[in-house]
């Protein structure tokens, strides 16, 4: 089958992987915890969907030449990803801080107005999620992930 011989597919897949893997040893330097959440969450260093769109426009242009149509689609794809993550997802994300905030100072003053010790109804509460998007750091080493993962597969795999 075809589809098993797409080095952009595989690159870009493999990129997702590799960044959102990598998350979980960053995250332990950082806090000296392990959090096996990040590898299924967004948001965080590096973003993966910056390492995707970079790794799928590296490869495209690898294979298919720098000049092609292929290779142009895919970097403005890649552009508009990326300012999203580092733009409106991450400004989302920071509004989620204060609803969340919010919520619970709420929760606080009718816990304390009414002494209603309902712990179990704020455990069964969802927060809201704060880590959407990305900070233009996390943006940027995504890309670069993707970007040098796509050379090392082109050139040392196949």
């Amino acid at each position: 089958m075809e589809i098993f011989t797409n080095f952009p597919l595989w690159a870009g897949l493999f990129a997702i992987g590799f960044a959102q893997f990598v998350k979980v040893p960053l995250e332990f330097i950082a806090t000296r915890k392990f959090n096996w959440g990040l590898l299924t969450s967004t948001g965080g260093m590096p973003s993966s969907h910056s390492a995707a769109v970079t790794a799928l426009a590296t490869a495209l242009g690898l294979e298919q030449g720098f000049d092609s149509p292929f290779f142009a689609t895919a970097v403005i794809f890649g552009v508009i990803v990326m300012f999203d993550a580092s733009g409106v997802r991450r400004h989302a994300g920071e509004q989620a801080t204060v609803i969340n905030q919010l919520v619970m100072d709420f929760n606080k003053i009718v816990s304390e107005v009414k002494n209603w010790p309902e712990k179990e109804e704020k455990e069964k509460r969802k927060e809201l999620k704060e880590l959407l998007g990305h900070q233009p750091i996390e943006v940027f080493f995504g890309g670069l992930t993707g970007i040098l993962l796509s050379i090392f597969i082109f050139f040392v795999i196949l």
